[in-house]
């Protein structure tokens, strides 16, 4: 959801991130200001114990992969042992080809993933994903697309029927002083909250029964990590707070900082409860599908001709990858501004390149998907409806013809 930074935030409130860095130019005012609270916080985990912090006391509801892979590796491994049994299958070995899915984040943007997927159920080829990752405005989109076509009517409402007013409410420009965000999104969570039910739930959990996985990222801001979340074991585990966790997991992958409050998820450590503030997954990477290191023995297991299950990878890219002209005002926050926005744009150039290393490293066929320079409609306010009406169904005829995926990155 990045691009709610870069556009117009209210008709007269922040309009661009040139506005973020005035009014956060003004905050040393913060301190002699009186009678302005600022937003409290519980205990953040101590230095050096996040990865012992748990929320709901389930061993694999997270991963931390700058901490090391073993416990994603092995939630992976036995996601492939659950596939074999419910598949009635021998061995590994005997597992079909392995579907793939990574849908970036990009905000409004979001409504182009999801008339692909839309558009891509109507040609009829659309694969049930064993994998399915996301990140900010893709964490929203990944469950529909983890529970597959039957979910389409929801994935549509979602980005072609929500206005704005049920994603975000608008705060006095004062908010950039004292509050934890310039908007409120408590419209998203209700939102959000509207779709996850039960029924979700149940069917996510059945899913991961069925040995496919659901992950999401956030960014813990205390610790400076990214965090991977298991919402297939969260889901299953029956726990009483699994649907409000899962809820305010999406609800911080979408948090883009300064923008939309971080979401503050309550953890214990050794018995004492500490609180964490994770927001947008996007500010470690826009799209991931898997660690780099998880797939470390695929080609030497190949070499030794001992089985290697194969596999495809559709990346949805939910923005341009062609550069956005622009006239810079020759400020020091228009520059400042148009510096940001490029080092974002950049960033999604390189989650695709990395992604495309990291398969083509291990034999697994490569599909991308992105904006392409002939959608050419003008986003005069964040979400849009005319705007996201628009795109989505730029990309589901796309799809509905049979999209054309990019085999490699088009910058490589």
């Amino acid at each position: 959801m990045n691009k709610l930074v870069t556009n117009h935030l209210t008709e007269r409130g922040l309009r661009s991130r040139r506005d973020v860095f005035r009014l956060t130019a003004g905050g040393v005012l913060a301190v002699t200001l009186p009678g302005c609270a600022l937003p409290e916080r519980g205990p953040p985990v101590p230095t050096g114990r996040t990865s012992e912090a748990t929320v709901l006391g389930i061993p694999n509801e997270r991963f931390f992969p700058f901490k090391g892979i073993a416990p994603m590796e092995a939630e992976f491994v036995a996601a492939m042992d659950r596939q074999v049994r419910a598949r009635g299958l021998r061995t590994l070995a005997d597992l079909p080809q392995l579907q793939l899915l990574a849908v970036s984040g990009g905000g409004e943007n979001g409504a182009f993933g999801a008339g692909l997927l839309c558009g891509w159920s109507v040609e009829g080829t659309r694969p049930t994903f064993d994998l399915v990752t996301g990140i900010s405005t893709g964490a929203l989109t990944a469950p529909f697309a983890f529970l597959g076509t039957d979910h389409d009517p929801q994935l549509r409402a979602v980005y072609t029927e929500t206005p704005p007013n049920r994603i975000l409410l608008k705060r006095g420009l004062t908010a950039a002083l004292f509050d934890d965000a310039l908007a409120d999104n408590e419209p998203l969570f209700k939102t959000i909250s509207h779709y996850v039910d039960d029924r979700m739930l149940a069917a996510i959990a059945q899913a991961y029964d069925a040995g496919r996985l659901l992950l999401i990222g956030s960014t813990d801001l205390d610790a400076q990590v990214p965090v991977i979340w298991n919402i297939g074991a969260i889901a299953k585990s029956g726990h009483p707070r699994a649907a409000d966790t899962i809820r305010r997991i999406l609800l911080a992958s979408a948090a883009i900082p300064g923008a939309f409050p971080p979401s503050m998820i309550e953890v214990t450590v050794g018995g004492k409860t500490y609180q964490e503030m994770h927001v947008d997954g996007g500010a470690f990477a826009q799209t991931f599908l898997y660690p780099s290191a998880l797939t470390r023995n695929r080609d030497a297991r190949r070499r030794a001709g001992q089985p290697v299950v194969e596999a495809r990878a559709f990346v949805i890219r939910n923005g341009r990858l062609d550069p956005e002209w622009a006239t810079v005002e020759r400020r020091t926050l228009g520059i400042a501004s148009r510096a940001i926005d490029t080092m974002i744009t950049a960033a999604g150039y390189n989650d695709v390149i990395r992604i495309y290393a990291i398969t083509q490293r291990d034999d697994i066929d490569y599909n991308l998907a992105f904006i392409g320079p002939d959608f050419n409609e003008f986003l005069p306010s964040p979400f849009d409806p005319t705007y996201m009406r628009a795109l989505y169904a730029y990309a589901f005829e796309r799809a509905r013809r049979g999209y054309d995926w990019a085999k490699k990155p088009p910058i490589i």
